[in-house]
């Protein structure tokens, strides 16, 4: 059983994160991915270790959401697993599997409507509203220095959640992942010019907002 294999080795190293064996360290990512189409445990673990903490960040960038980041992010690993044979060399490893991931995540927003959810506000035990945006600090981060630039914080971030999601998607894999625009074309199965017309469109609808603010 395909899932249950991969599921299992997915819990197992997301919950320690530790490298079993410094020699492979230096294998490619894309030697990696066709050990793992040969079901090699151990090529499968290490991939894991190498992308979960960026696959869980872009996911929640891309969600606002721990829990269901968490568990995309995993799903990823377990549809990596099903179809690394697919995989043919022809780009990065990591565009490759950015694109299933991505892909993933932009399904769950339009299944579950996660406009909604993000965009709800929730009551303050003083009685005020707080987005739960807001709720949410980004993984990984020191908590921001000064009261003046966590305002900014929250305010960008408010204005990313008023992007579609594809303009997010775009925008983040360029500033968050640093992938050049070829690679978030291939990841976002778009022309090269589409990549531009949404990076263009969200850096307008950003500085739009943050002049209103």
């Amino acid at each position: 059983m395909v899932e249950a294999v991969s599921l299992r080795h997915v819990d197992a190293v997301w919950d320690d994160g530790r490298t079993r064996d410094s020699s492979r360290v230096e294998t490619s990512d894309e030697a990696l991915c066709r050990r793992v189409a040969q079901r090699d445990g151990a090529a499968f673990e290490t991939l894991v270790e190498r992308y979960r903490q960026r696959a869980y960040r872009l996911a929640w960038s891309i969600l606002r959401d721990a829990e269901e980041a968490r568990d995309l992010s995993q799903e990823a690993f377990i549809r990596l697993y099903e179809v690394a044979g697919s995989f043919r060399g022809t780009a990065r490893f990591s565009t490759w599997f950015y694109r299933i991931l991505v892909n993933l995540c932009l399904d769950a927003r339009r299944r579950r409507r996660w406009w909604h959810l993000t965009a709800a506000a929730v009551e303050r035990a003083d009685g005020t509203f707080e987005s739960v945006v807001e709720q949410q600090p980004a993984p990984g981060v020191d908590p921001v220095a000064g009261l003046a630039r966590e305002q900014l914080v929250t305010q960008l971030w408010k204005a990313v959640e008023t992007l579609s999601p594809q303009q997010r998607a775009a925008l983040i894999l360029q500033v968050q992942e640093e992938l050049p625009t070829p690679e978030i074309a291939a990841v976002m199965k778009c022309s090269e010019a589409t990549v531009r017309v949404h990076l263009h469109r969200a850096l307008q609808a950003l500085r739009k907002t943050m002049r209103k603010d």
